[in-house]
């Protein structure tokens, strides 16, 4: 089959993997403003509902003890505290609902370490606002314990430290605001590798990582928006995504099947979607503005080449013998304005399951369960040979507006306005099968790595194999890289 045919059969596939009656059919939410701009809702205690006193510390704790499971407490307006130790936090029952009226607070007073805690099933948490705790890194205020199916609605979650929520199995986290977070407005992360089925729609996610944390710790991967952690299952939906100090979403390691769709995602420092050693992926209907500008001119200043991009897929592709909606990465009908770079589709060659360069060290790929076995000799014959890394492959980029203007986001030395599919030259560890060009030639080859049916406007560049090779459109279309057929460059249709 041409690469042509290939494209169009595999295109059509993709779509009919995604059912009728999904999440992905349902009507598009439009994202905006959420913060400060809650409904009016819950003035008055509904029938039934206990009432928690403001002007009594620790009221909200004490009448959650003494409650059956599944009762609704109503919090009137007012600043509510708990115990004046760091240990002073609410453990709900299952089922139990807590409503905020309108000027309902729950301050932590920079003296609690989490609010809502333990793991309670059914929570709902509605109306409220949640501020001022100081978990420690990596740690949240809100389901702190990652209880199974928590329902957070048009809560505010802000100046907190670590993480404003955490996640847990089926958790639904809309019309909320996590702002001004100290390292996540939420981190999905649980230590037995068990959320599935989170739905994030129509939040708005706003200057998170305000404690900086990649500096204080460099390189630890630990800031942004939202960081998700072996997360199966994420619809990711009509969020306003802006102004993370870090990137806006960022998925590591292996995360499998999430729908990111309707999102506006702008003014990140780092990336808008960074998508890291995970698989299968629908990342569609999504608006990209300025995004990456910090971290790209940072890299520019030092004379780093690396293509700094919007979106980074980085060690993530599409997997079959992994369930999802889809067995791709696959981007398409977003428009990108103005951001550093487009999409950059990247694969360590050094970076595989045991491999001393895995920065997720105890952690193996999902088609192979012992770790250990990704050893010389049998990682050099396959199956170990495949499915010890996790490879960028079976990526489709297709029919995406991507515009740029070298003066809008100040880039004066051409490394900037890029898209780029590439891996290093292998040189690690010694027992490496992987060491030479065998990555860069695959990605770039025999991967499924195909672009296709874009539209560019402005003076994009191409990066193919390594960060040496700059390419022309021109170049970037014809033998031996084929990408971009049927894309057109300021409104000039190229070779289809």
């Amino acid at each position: 089959m041409s690469r042509i045919g290939f494209v169009f059969a595999a295109a059509v596939l993709a779509a009919l993997l995604v059912p009728p009656g999904t999440a992905g059919a349902a009507k598009a939410p439009t994202p905006g403003p959420v913060c400060d701009h809650q409904p009016v809702a819950n003035t008055t205690a509904p029938p039934g509902a206990v009432v928690i006193d403001p002007a009594v510390p620790g009221d909200l704790y004490h009448k959650t003890q003494d409650s059956p499971a599944g009762t609704t407490f109503w919090l009137p307006p007012g600043t509510h505290t708990l115990a004046t130790d760091p240990f002073g936090q609410v453990i709900p029952k299952d089922g139990d609902v807590y409503l905020g009226a309108p000027g309902a607070v729950l301050d932590g007073q920079r003296v609690n370490l989490a609010a809502f805690t333990q793991q309670a099933k059914d929570v709902t948490i509605r109306g409220l606002t949640v501020q001022n705790f100081v978990p420690p890194q990596d740690q949240g205020v809100v389901n702190h314990d990652s209880g199974e199916h928590w329902t957070i609605e048009n809560t505010t979650v802000q100046n907190n430290a670590g993480a404003g929520l955490m996640a847990g199995a089926r958790q639904v986290v809309r019309h909320s605001c996590l702002r001004n977070n100290g390292q996540y407005g939420m981190n999905a992360y649980r230590s037995d590798n068990t959320i599935t089925g989170l739905v994030v729609e129509s939040n708005e996610i706003v200057g998170n990582n305000t404690d900086d944390w990649e500096t204080r710790v460099p390189g630890c991967g630990c800031s942004g928006g939202i960081k998700f952690w072996a997360v199966n299952k994420a619809d990711v939906r009509g969020n306003w995504v802006h102004d993370n100090r870090g990137a806006g979403l960022w998925a590591d390691t292996n995360n499998n099947d999430f729908l990111v769709e309707y999102n506006l995602i702008e003014d990140n420092d780092a990336e808008g979607l960074f998508y890291e050693i995970s698989y299968n992926l629908i990342f569609r209907d999504n608006v990209l503005r300025r995004n990456a500008l910090v971290s790209g001119k940072l890299k520019s200043d030092r004379g780093d080449n690396f293509p700094v991009a919007s979106v980074y897929l980085s060690e993530s592709g599409g997997e079959r013998r992994v369930p999802a909606r889809t067995h791709l990465i696959d981007v398409y009908d977003n428009t990108f304005e103005d951001n550093w770079s487009g999409i950059t589709a990247w694969e360590n060659s050094d970076r595989f399951c045991n491999s001393p360069a895995n920065t997720s060290s105890n952690t193996c790929t999902k088609l192979v369960a012992d770790r250990t076995k990704c050893s010389a000799p049998g990682i050099a014959t396959r199956p170990l040979y495949d499915d010890c890394r996790w490879k960028t492959q079976f990526v489709e980029v297709h029919d995406n507006t991507f515009r740029f203007d070298p003066a809008h986001v100040g880039c004066t030395t051409g490394l900037c306005g890029r898209m780029a599919l590439l891996a290093n030259y292998g040189t690690y560890p010694a027992w490496s099968p992987y060491q030479g060009t065998v990555v860069q030639d695959a990605i770039t080859h025999d991967q499924g790595n195909y672009w296709f049916s874009n539209a560019y406007y402005g003076p994009w560049t191409f990066v193919a194999g390594d960060t040496s090779r700059s390419l022309t459109a021109q170049q970037w279309q014809a033998t031996p890289w084929d990408q971009d057929n049927c894309a057109s460059f300021d409104g000039v249709a190229g070779p289809c």
